[in-house]
């Protein structure tokens, strides 16, 4: 099922979406990524959703990446002794220790880690960003506070502390025992949640072993200001602007998603955009011009995917919103305007030949009459550098790792193909590359494809070759020298 489009669309699995006929749906609408949120759902329920996306895999024949999506530890406050409490701008209100239930002047937040971080002047957000509270003096089991936007406070909403960095791990003791079930199930992409630092994502790797991609999710302010060292640590980037918003004034974040999509462009790593993309399609089965100018924006800045949430996890139009998603990438990308700004953003890196490669192979592609670039990779490295290209034509990545092929189904314009292990010649991956151009219509037998590939082959990072070759396999055969 060949794709006519380049940006990838990541969907949520929830209640809404938890049978095969919906899943096949959501993938025949366009969905590349299946999204498992840990945060919701027991293991068993997880583990089915899981084998049904398996099970349409085989039944499509076509690689679909796994993404499962760790919880992060959550800070709440406590309890009050009447359910909720009114706080007004400019009082007083103190936040401790004390389990006591909470009044209008005072709760419990159980989270000494926090109060060991807290400085005066420091912020403290409460209901996603509802109430701001700002520090006036504090102590190892005590923050007072005074009041900037008042409102009610109820049992256990979560509390952001934006302008500090906080000494938790990223990983919770739940976090820990999901990623173990998640790696053992067999899932392609881990998203760790609450990263602030480049060794948050190293202690998920190593938890990891390499049974998952390591996916860190930027969501506060402290991993936006060390975003780069977390993302050389890192094998892929979510731009989660839900919680960033929160933490950040709402108006800059656009110019962080920008900054951001460009820094994982130039790097070759995949990034999505996440978060209320199409938030009215929980109830709606059409979305606002807002939202739809939304998805194409972070389209024009180059994402490589795209993310629904509720939408289709518990919305009650989950496919209509995979189809809308679909349809705008595929406005968008045949937009000139679109065309020049990838081109524009196209960043010369040469630091070695298999740089040097995919650089020649787009721009063969683009000045000759080509139908498409096929790459030939072990650990999808070749697909990458190729799709940080953006080049014009078809990306057909080529592997006999399927878990690199479904690794590689949340990068931009990759059409991820699983070979047999007997490709070991270059003449041999000549012809597979033109056998899996011509099945899933990419090119015919009066066409010609750019192949490139490492010899020797199964060895990763030894891109080294390119050839331009025909896609009928009798001229290939008859001009081959081997």
């Amino acid at each position: 099922m060949r794709r006519h489009r380049n940006v990838k669309i990541v969907a949520t699995l929830g209640p809404a979406s938890s049978d095969y006929d919906t899943i096949r749906a959501l993938f025949e609408a366009g969905a590349d990524v299946f999204r498992m949120n840990m945060s919701h759902g027991t293991h068993d329920e997880q583990r089915e959703r899981h084998a049904l996306v398996r099970r349409v895999e085989k039944d499509m024949e076509r690689p679909i990446a796994i993404l499962a999506d760790l919880q992060g530890p959550k800070l709440r406050c406590g309890v009050f002794s009447a359910g909720a409490a009114d706080i007004e701008e400019g009082q007083e209100f103190r936040f401790d220790l004390d389990e006591t239930p909470g009044e209008s002047h005072r709760v419990c937040l159980p989270h000494p880690e926090i109060f060991a971080a807290l400085k005066p002047g420091s912020t403290l957000l409460v209901n996603d960003g509802k109430l701001r509270l700002k520090v006036r003096d504090c102590g190892e089991d005590f923050a007072n506070c005074v009041v900037e936007v008042g409102g009610t406070i109820s049992d256990r909403k979560g509390v952001n502390v934006p302008d500090v960095v906080l000494p938790l791990a990223a990983l919770s003791d739940k976090d820990r025992a999901d990623l173990e079930f998640a790696c053992q199930l067999g899932v392609d992409w881990l998203a760790l949640s609450f990263v602030q630092r480049a060794a948050d994502v190293e202690e998920a790797r190593d938890l990891a072993k390499g049974r998952a991609a390591i996916l860190s999710k930027i969501e506060k302010p402290a991993a936006v200001d060390a975003f780069e060292a977390i993302l050389e640590a890192s094998d892929g980037i979510m731009v989660a602007r839900g919680d960033l918003g929160v933490e950040l004034p709402v108006h800059a974040v656009p110019p962080i998603q920008k900054r951001l999509i460009q820094l994982c462009r130039r790097a070759g790593k995949p990034v999505i955009v996440a978060t209320q993309m199409l938030e009215s399609m929980i109830e709606s089965p059409m979305p606002t011009r807002a939202e739809v100018s939304d998805v194409a924006n972070a389209i024009y800045d180059g994402t490589d995917a795209v993310m629904l949430s509720a939408e289709s996890a518990a919305g009650q139009y989950p496919v209509e919103a995979v189809s809308t998603m679909n349809a705008v990438a595929i406005e968008v990308e045949h937009d000139q305007t679109y065309l020049d700004q990838v081109d524009a953003h196209r960043v010369a890196t040469r630091s070695g030949v298999a740089d040097g490669i995919v650089a020649a192979a787009r721009e063969i592609a683009e000045t000759t009459d080509i139908k498409a670039i096929c790459c030939f990779t072990q650990s999808g490295t070749t697909a990458l550098l190729t799709a940080r290209e953006r080049p014009r034509v078809p990306i057909l990545a080529l592997t006999p790792l399927r878990g690199t092929a479904r690794r590689l189904c949340l990068t931009w314009g990759t059409n991820c193909f699983v070979t047999p292990d007997e490709v070991l010649r270059f003449k041999a991956a000549v012809v597979s590359a033109a056998r899996a151009a011509r099945s899933a219509g990419f090119a015919t037998e009066d066409d010609q494809i750019v192949v490139t590939a490492g010899v020797p082959f199964n060895v990763p990072g030894t891109t080294n070759i390119l050839r331009v070759a025909p896609c009928d396999e009798r001229q290939i055969f008859a001009t081959d020298q081997e």
